[in-house]
């Protein structure tokens, strides 16, 4: 491994409102790429409960994501991303694990995940369909999203 490719031990921790702008330029990459939805500070702010930061030895922020509980059957996994600098060494997957160990703690039945990155998640154990034949459908009333 090069020098280049060394990687910094990365920690996960729990988001607090100190990190919502680093939140927040981590995601902007995504957001104007359309791949994820951008979020207003307050609604960074409501995820906070449950949301996770990714840390380099620095201390920057190299990723977050965002469980979303709607209900003791129901959690999302939400603004899941990772700086370009950190991708590659299994942040994503160590973020996602922190989210589903939250929804284990939470004893939520079932977290899902909207994503433009299937084969991701299905190497963090999710799939199309779930026990019982049970699938997700969507209903889009525009074509993008804006505020």
């Amino acid at each position: 491994m090069s020098e280049a490719q060394v990687v910094t031990p990365i920690t996960i921790r729990n988001a607090s409102a100190a990190d919502i702008p680093a939140i927040e330029a981590v995601i902007r990459p995504y957001v104007d790429q359309r791949l994820l939805l951008a979020r207003t500070f307050d609604e960074l702010e409501d995820l906070l409960p449950h949301c996770f930061v990714a840390v380099d030895a620095t201390g920057a922020v190299v990723g977050c994501a965002a469980l979303e509980i709607y209900s003791p059957k129901l959690a999302e996994v939400r603004s899941l991303a990772v700086a370009a600098s950190a991708q590659g060494f299994g942040v994503g997957r160590m973020l996602v694990e922190a989210c589903l160990a939250r929804a284990h703690e939470q004893r939520v039945f079932e977290v899902m995940a909207i994503t433009t990155r299937d084969s991701f998640f299905q190497t963090c154990g999710f799939d199309y369909t779930l026990p019982g034949e049970k699938r997700a459908l969507f209903y889009q009333t525009r074509d993008y999203y804006s505020e």
